[in-house]
């Protein structure tokens, strides 16, 4: 469907706007409308300036209304691709959106495999056959402890009281175990980079930031505000960690010291 082509290229004059921030939003992927049973893919070519129409093909999964994803394209290649409906440009934040998921394609790219082999909560889903354990995890969200502690990690990254933070996110591993802390982290890490790239991009453009997840009762999307906070405080304590995703990953996986 050509019919989106003139509004996904709206995304070219922004993205050179805010290309240059992070490497993990130095290129454009393919973006992909999800429009009933069809996935209409646009792809800009290397070195070019606009996104072209490439083909139409069918879903190969029902996608729900409001997709905001990305995910390899067995029918293009196997190429990692931005795929929402055409909702996305209505939303004043749409194009960021589109951005957001643009961090996802290269955490996929770049080094996602990897670091997720290093897991044991995801080699022993990978084991048991689960693919959609990023999502359906059963982590203790409702864990008297776990809010206690969670709380009061948020309240010491927001106030900068290193002492607080480095306490909470020693209590969190403590309490939570081997998998429940691994999945924290993984979402922390993929979930809490996208949208602190996301945050600061909306703040560039003059948009307002999404804090999401930050209110109560805790959720898998807590993670994602969480993540974001922690990520700006340790980039402040090293500068330059967030354009190194593999040593991003091992700071927010290791424990705090008070040093």
């Amino acid at each position: 469907m050509v019919k989106y082509l003139e509004r996904i290229n709206k995304i070219i004059p922004i993205h050179q706007q805010v290309a240059g921030f992070n490497p993990a939003v130095n290129r454009l992927y393919p973006v992909v409308i999800a429009e009933g049973a069809l996935l209409s893919i646009y792809d800009v070519e290397e070195g070019e300036l606009s996104y072209r129409f490439i083909k139409d093909i069918p879903s190969p999964m029902p996608i729900p209304a409001g997709v905001r994803a990305a995910f390899p394209l067995e029918d293009y290649g196997g190429r990692i691709a931005c795929v929402v409906s055409p909702d996305i440009f209505d939303d004043p934040g749409g194009y960021v959106t589109i951005l957001h998921e643009f961090v996802h394609c290269y955490q996929s790219e770049s080094c996602e495999e990897m670091l997720k082999q290093k897991l044991d909560v995801a080699n022993h889903a990978r084991s048991q056959g689960d693919m959609m354990w990023e999502i359906q995890h059963p982590f203790p969200y409702s864990g008297v402890m776990f809010i206690r502690a969670y709380e009061r990690f948020l309240t010491a990254l927001f106030e900068k009281q290193h002492a607080e933070i480095v306490q909470a996110r020693q209590d969190l591993m403590l309490y939570l175990g081997l998998h429940d802390f691994e999945y924290l982290v993984w979402q922390e890490w993929k979930e809490g980079f996208a949208r602190w790239v996301e945050n600061k991009l909306q703040k560039k453009l003059g948009l307002i930031e999404n804090l999401r997840g930050i209110e109560k009762p805790y959720s898998r999307v807590t993670f994602y505000a969480g993540g974001a906070a922690y990520i700006d405080y340790l980039n402040k304590q090293t500068p330059g960690l967030v354009n190194h995703l593999p040593y991003l990953f091992q700071h927010l996986a290791l424990p705090m010291t008070l040093n």
